[in-house]
């Protein structure tokens, strides 16, 4: 199936300064993130979030060229590096995917913070390393574990993350299901897969792909979704199918699968999908305060996830994330855009 129209998509030449933009790769338990090292010029705005809406007016074409094929596919993710809001950061990072910029990326994090270690932009030193990061969600702290001059781990505490909606109902052709609406960041719906007759497993992916798709549909048709403080913050983001598989070594092992913008499968575990998860876990009381939940992705690679403090969000009671994983680089590239190429920035096929 074809998507950002299938075929050739309109475009205004890049300028000259665009013409050669270089990048990072990194993955974070095996989901792509494509850093933008070189080629676009400093992003202008004060705020992240007025950065993010620069990119969205005047940079969209970059993130097609860098996420869509044949230079990407449909589910790669990356990042514009910027400049923090102000002194208390290190950094700032403006996120995008197939469909557009997100408020939140858990992974994108964690490899943002490897790299911006690893490759001098910081500097670094062995044992913990703190590094700050303003996202479009808001300030991130993070502890980078660097041995023998390598990151081994990035863990991040979240924004406050919270319980939207419990237990809410969602109405499908032929179908009644309910989920629970959580933010980590972004805005996830959390379904457990058995409950839409599926397994987190590659052999159910399609139907997920599917149903994910139809349920952010539905559940943005018929409610409103929106941050209590920020109202920039809205909208579900991914649907989070999750299989429970009890405890293992005392501490709570799930399963998960985020379909999130238009129909992008996460291979990880979903970094801020991890803080929702974690946030409905506490509130509805299933894990308390300093437990771990061992979060699986569909290809088996994992993040650690604590509820460590509580918060609150807007009048709303929430809970303090963190969450730790490993990001490994996957290679440094030059990308161009011939203005002779018919097919422009690209196309997605899924």
């Amino acid at each position: 199936m074809a998507r950002g129209g299938g075929g050739p998509i309109a475009h205004e030449p890049l300028t000259p300064a665009d013409s050669v933009i270089t990048t990072t790769d990194y993955h974070t338990a095996g989901e792509p993130f494509r850093i933008v090292t070189s080629g676009v010029p400093p992003i202008p705005g004060t705020t992240i979030l007025e950065k993010r809406r620069y990119a969205a007016l005047h940079l969209d074409q970059v993130r097609q060229l860098l996420v869509f094929e044949p230079r990407g596919h449909a589910d790669m993710y990356g990042c514009f590096v910027t400049d923090g809001e102000d002194a208390g950061a290190d950094l700032g990072v403006v996120f995008f995917h197939n469909a557009g910029y997100s408020t939140a990326c858990g992974h994108g994090t964690i490899a943002l913070v490897t790299w911006a270690l690893e490759s001098g932009r910081l500097p670094r030193r062995d044992g913990a390393n703190r590094v700050v990061v303003d996202a479009p969600s808001g300030r991130i702290e993070t502890a980078a574990m660097v041995e023998r001059d390598r990151v081994s781990s990035v863990r991040f505490r979240n924004v406050p993350s919270y319980l939207h909606a419990a237990d809410y109902s969602v109405d499908l052709p032929g179908r009644r299901l309910s989920c629970d609406i959580a933010f980590g960041g972004a805005f996830y719906a959390s379904v457990r897969a058995a409950d839409v007759g599926c397994q987190v497993t590659t052999l159910d992916l399609p139907k997920l792909i599917e149903l994910g798709r139809a349920i952010k549909r539905r559940i943005e048709a018929t409610t409103e979704v929106i941050h209590p403080v920020v109202n920039e913050l809205r909208d579900v983001y991914g649907v989070v199918f999750f299989d429970e598989l009890g405890a293992q070594g005392g501490q709570l092992h799930q399963r998960n699968v985020t379909i999130f913008a238009d129909g992008e499968v996460d291979r990880s575990p979903c970094g801020s999908g991890t803080s929702a998860r974690l946030a409905i876990l506490y509130a509805k009381g299933m894990l308390a305060a300093g437990s771990a939940l061992v979060h699986e992705s569909i290809i088996g690679t994992t993040f650690v996830g604590r509820v460590v403090g509580d918060a609150a969000v807007g009048g709303r009671a929430g809970a303090l994330t963190e969450v730790e994983g490993t990001a490994h680089l996957t290679g440094h590239h030059q990308f161009v855009l011939d203005p002779d190429d018919a097919l422009g920035t690209g196309f997605l096929i899924r």
